[in-house]
């Protein structure tokens, strides 16, 4: 991978093998969710805000600080958020 972002982001895999664009949406998770803010501009400026946001939007979990920073960030509707989706499916026990 070329991209300056650390390689301990991606402890369970080969960090070497990483393809900036094939494994674009491994990636941009990631960063979002254990990134700095430097990793994170990065990000920006390599993919741009539209692929982050079409890519962000198919991630199947974010934490709830990561998701609403996201969803804030990146004007999207929380609705629209494959995540969100996943969680209204599975309601919890009690809360």
């Amino acid at each position: 991978m070329d991209l300056p972002i650390r390689k301990e982001l991606f402890w369970d895999i080969n960090a070497a093998e990483l393809d900036p664009v094939k494994h674009r949406r491994l990636i941009i998770e990631r960063v979002f969710s254990l990134g700095t803010l430097d990793e994170l501009r990065v990000i920006l400026q390599f993919y741009g805000k539209e692929i982050i946001r079409e890519e962000i939007m198919k991630v199947g979990y974010l934490d709830p600080k990561t998701f609403s920073f996201v969803v804030s960030y990146l004007k999207i509707p929380k609705t629209k958020m494959t995540c969100y989706i996943r969680k209204q499916l599975r309601p919890q026990h009690w809360t």
